[in-house]
Formats: C-alpha cells, sequence, structure tokens
C-alpha cells in the first residue's frame, strides 16, 4: 500500500480505514506512486467510463485514511446516505447552473487549512471528446497543483501520477493531460474521448 503523507486532509477513522482495507485487499487491485505530502490539490480522476470507478476507488480511500472533495449531483444527497456522503467529503452540487463553480471552488480552497478537489476532468462516463476544463481554471487561480490519478483496468492499478502546476494555459494543460491518461484504459475503452 501507498504510504500516506501526513500534509493529507484525512478522515480521522479507523474503523473505516480499517474496513477499507479489508475491501481494497479483497478487490485484487494494486496502487503505485507517490501521494504528495501537500495540504491542497486537485486530483484530477480518469478515465472515467463506469460507476465501477468509483466502487473500486471508495475503499482504497478509505483505507489511505484520505478525505477528499467531491461535488456530486444533488439528488444523491437523500436520507440516510447523506450524512455519509457528507463525511467522505461529498458536496452537493446542481448541475443545472451554469458558471460559478470555478469562483466557488476557489473560495473553498482560500477558507481552507486542507483541501484535496477530486474530480473526473472527462464530467460524465459517457463517451466525450471534449473534456471539461474548469478543474485547470481553479488550479491556476488558486495556485494549487494537479495530481494525476488513473485506472486501469486490464493491470488492475490505480496509479498516483505526478503534480502539475497549472500554466494558464487551459488548452495546453488540457492536452498533456489527455496525453498522459491515453496511456491507461478505463472499464469500457469505447467510452474513452
Amino acid at each position: 500500500m501507498t504510504i500516506t503523507p501526513p500534509e493529507m486532509p484525512r478522515l480521522h477513522s479507523a474503523f473505516a480505514q480499517k474496513f477499507g482495507a479489508f475491501f481494497y485487499r479483497l478487490s485484487g487491485w494494486r496502487c503505485q506512486g507517490e501521494i504528495p505530502n501537500v495540504k491542497k490539490l486537485i486530483v484530477a480522476a480518469a478515465p472515467h467510463t463506469s460507476n465501477w470507478d468509483f466502487i473500486i476507488a471508495l475503499p482504497i480511500i478509505m483505507s489511505l485514511g484520505v478525505k477528499g472533495t467531491i461535488m456530486m449531483k444533488k439528488e444523491a444527497f437523500i436520507w440516510p446516505i447523506d450524512k455519509v456522503w457528507r463525511w467522505l467529503g461529498f458536496i452537493p452540487t446542481d448541475r443545472s447552473g451554469a458558471g460559478g463553480m470555478v469562483e466557488t471552488m476557489v473560495k473553498h480552497f482560500n477558507n481552507s487549512d486542507k483541501l484535496w478537489f477530486v474530480l473526473a476532468p472527462e464530467g460524465t462516463r459517457s463517451l466525450r471528446t471534449q473534456w471539461k476544463s474548469g478543474f485547470l481554471n481553479i488550479a491556476h487561480q488558486a495556485d494549487v497543483p494537479v495530481m494525476t490519478v488513473s485506472w486501469d483496468f486490464p493491470t488492475k492499478t490505480i496509479t498516483f501520477g505526478p503534480l502539475r502546476k497549472a500554466s494558464g494555459d487551459v488548452e495546453k494543460d488540457l492536452a498533456e493531460i489527455r496525453q498522459y491518461f491515453s496511456q491507461f484504459t478505463g472499464r469500457h475503452p469505447h467510452l474513452q474521448g
């Protein structure tokens, strides 16, 4: 298992870590790469082609004890599971509202001591030729690095990739990140953009 750094936002639950570690071992998946010792960053996770991505990642997240902030559609926040989502770091979002998400997350970063914001750059599990670029604007404006995390289903490996600094040139940065992710294969490769 990858070593967890002290500056990472933590869940602080020994039970959750043991529970997650048990299911992580059962899954047959493995992790590689290093988790950076930084208080704030954006985690760009891809390729996101299936609901299984989350099911595979959750025990690993719990076993590491990391508390990531993840936006989830507000419709998923129903009682009693809404308490679990919030405890894990999920925040409800209204997908019908346009704009304002970059400013909202920059404020979250500025007002937080520790924050790891997790997202899928594709923005959906469906085939998408255009990826969302808002996370790069957030990274640039909040002056936080981006860490790539990938699922590779043929090898059952999750890779913690290198940290990247957003240059402000969104098209260039996005092209480089997409190129990096092209070496990994999702559960449904035909849905990778």
